[in-house]
């Protein structure tokens, strides 16, 4: 796997970006190649070793249709979530690990859910804002769209369900 200055990626657990450039470091005495990447949500840069894309899990980011497919899944998942706080977290960081956009999906829209519902703990609140980030970032460059109007799009979605339940 070799990606090059320009290429869209995803880093799981960060989220999806751009590679910049492509430099060397000094990290814990040895020197290594890193890519630069530009995450758009919150304009985060982050270093990520080239000797090691298969073990962090850097993949492409997702086609404008499998976005679309991705995004209408969203709208129609479930979002019954285990009712043990421990067991729901452990579930839900697996999930977000994996790196699969439509598991991150699937934990963002039951956290939205479960936030509009009947609020979150802290742990849980991070684990939203983690999720939004990643999840956000890859949909901005697989549709073009801006933060704002993907997280309009998801809080409507939220909504309306929400909506149809009471």
């Amino acid at each position: 796997m070799c990606y090059s200055i320009g290429d869209a990626v995803v880093y799981p657990m960060h989220g999806a970006g751009i590679i910049e450039g492509i430099e060397e470091a000094e990290v814990l005495g040895s020197v290594r190649e890193y890519y630069i990447m530009r995450i758009p949500y919150g304009d985060m840069k982050v270093m990520v070793p080239r000797n090691n894309l298969g073990g962090v899990g850097i993949r492409d980011v997702i086609s404008r249709s499998e976005a679309d497919e991705v995004l209408a899944r969203f709208e129609t998942a479930d979002t019954v979530m285990n009712s043990n706080w421990n067991k729901r977290f452990r579930e839900n960081m697996a999930r977000i690990k994996s790196g699969d956009i439509n598991e991150v999906a699937s934990v963002l829209k039951s956290l939205m859910v479960r936030d509009r519902k009947k609020g979150l703990s802290t742990g849980e609140r991070k684990m939203l804002s983690n999720a939004r980030q990643i999840f956000v970032s890859e949909m901005v460059l697989a549709k073009g769209m801006t933060n704002g109007e993907i997280e309009n799009m998801l809080s409507e979605i939220v909504d309306n369900q929400l909506k149809e339940e009471a």
